[in-house]
C-alpha cells in the first residue's frame, strides 16, 4: 500500500478540473447574487462584488480555476457596478430627468446581470472557464 491509496480520490470532469475547484468557482459567481440580495436595491452594485472578491482573495493561490473564475466574476460585477454608478450620476446631473433613460437601462442591465451570472455559475460547475461578454478586464 503506498501513500496515494490513503488520499481521497478527487473527482474531475473531462476538462480535468477537480470537483472542489469547480464548486468554489461556482460559489464565486453565485456569491454576487447573494451579495445583491443581502444589500438590497440601494447598495446593489457594492454587494455584488464583495463575495467574488473574498472568494478570489482566499482561493487564488491554491486553486488555479478559482483564480481565473473569481477574477472573471469580480471584473464582471465591477463593470456592472460602474454602469449603475453612471446611471446614478446621469440621474443626479439631470435633476431626475435622466431617470427616463436610467430606469429602463437599469432594468435591462439587471436582468442581463442575473442571466449571465447564472450561466457563469453553471459553466463553472461543469469545469468550463466562462467569459462574460462586454466586461472590463480590470483585474488581470
Amino acid at each position: 500500500m503506498n501513500e496515494q491509496d490513503n488520499e481521497p480520490a478527487i473527482e474531475a470532469t473531462a476538462t480535468g478540473v477537480p470537483a472542489d475547484e469547480r464548486q468554489w468557482a461556482m460559489f464565486a459567481h453565485l456569491s454576487a447574487l447573494v451579495g445583491g440580495i443581502l444589500t438590497g436595491g440601494w447598495a446593489f452594485s457594492i454587494g455584488c462584488f464583495i463575495g467574488p472578491l473574498i472568494i478570489w482573495l482566499v482561493k487564488k493561490d491554491s486553486m488555479r480555476f478559482v483564480d481565473d473564475q473569481g477574477k472573471e466574476a469580480l471584473n464582471f460585477n465591477i463593470t456592472v457596478a460602474l454602469v449603475f454608478l453612471a446611471l446614478l450620476i446621469l440621474s443626479v446631473v439631470t435633476l431626475g430627468i435622466g431617470l427616463v433613460i436610467a430606469i429602463p437601462v437599469a432594468v435591462v442591465v439587471g436582468i442581463t446581470w442575473l442571466v449571465f451570472t447564472i450561466i457563469a455559475a453553471i459553466k463553472a460547475n461543469e469545469g468550463v472557464a466562462y467569459r462574460y461578454p462586454l466586461t472590463l478586464r480590470l483585474i488581470k
